[in-house]
């Protein structure tokens, strides 16, 4: 595990009574490396410039959502240019065969917080977030951005696919090109990128103990978070959480 000595010297400074008695090491985000300390102390340091900015601007999203949601959520304890800490939230990844595995009124329970997290999120009230100064999230796309996409599909990966292959791809883009579907929408906070890995489980109580990761988060189409937890949970409950959804949001 090598870690660098850099990181290593921030954190004794700015926890200089710290007894260091365990280290993990995690690189594999794009944005962060990560030191956790003891099993408790979350250190996330940015691999870059724009890693800085993307911290920064999730620190302004934490200090909203916090005040709103009812799952925990990450409080930084400490926060400086690419540097920032916050207490471990206790779990695991809550993967689909996870999911998979629990009795149908546990993985009732959890699509239920999943619903109720995203009615909290994107429910913020818009004056909050702008005196907040939060942005748009990365995660945004207009239709410009899809018929780009649909273009570059064509030209690099046409020519290693089968034909019926190159038939789904057309067939997927063809609401946004004939203007069929509407990509219109009153921008809210959205988190923007929640997959397996940022949803954390408590085996014990079988429920979500808490969501980490807001980087993507900010301004945005509310249909975007919507999208990945229906591809994150098992098909057969793809209805039942739009239907709690609904039911909180009032939306249908």
């Amino acid at each position: 595990m090598n870690i660098p000595s850099s990181y290593l010297e921030r954190i004794r400074a700015v926890y200089p009574n710290i007894s260091v008695d365990h280290l993990d090491f995690n690189q594999d985000g794009m944005v962060n490396d990560v030191v956790i300390v003891n099993h408790q102390l979350v250190c996330r340091f940015a691999k870059d410039d724009w890693g800085k900015q993307v911290l920064s601007h999730e620190a302004k999203v934490l200090e909203v959502v916090q005040k709103y949601v009812e799952l925990r959520v990450p409080h930084f304890q400490h926060l400086e240019q690419g540097f920032a800490t916050y207490k471990l939230i206790k779990g695991e990844p809550l993967s689909r065969n996870t999911l998979l595995k629990l009795s149908e009124a546990s993985q009732a329970r959890i699509i239920s917080q999943l619903a109720r997290f995203h009615q909290q999120l994107h429910s913020i009230p818009n004056e909050v977030l702008v005196n907040t100064g939060v942005s748009s999230s990365s995660a945004e796309r207009s239709r410009e951005d899809w018929l780009q996409l649909y273009e570059q599909v064509q030209e690099i990966l046409f020519p290693h696919l089968w034909r019926h292959q190159q038939t789904w791809i057309h067939e997927h883009f063809a609401p946004v090109i004939t203007g069929e579907l509407d990509l219109s929408y009153t921008p809210v906070l959205i988190d923007g990128d929640k997959p397996v890995y940022h949803i954390l489980f408590d085996p014990i109580s079988e429920s979500i103990s808490g969501l980490i990761d807001f980087g993507t988060a900010g301004l945005g189409d509310p249909a975007c978070d919507i999208t990945v937890q229906l591809s994150n949970i098992r098909r057969k409950y793809c209805a039942a959480y739009g239907k709690r959804l609904s039911h909180v949001t009032g939306c249908h």
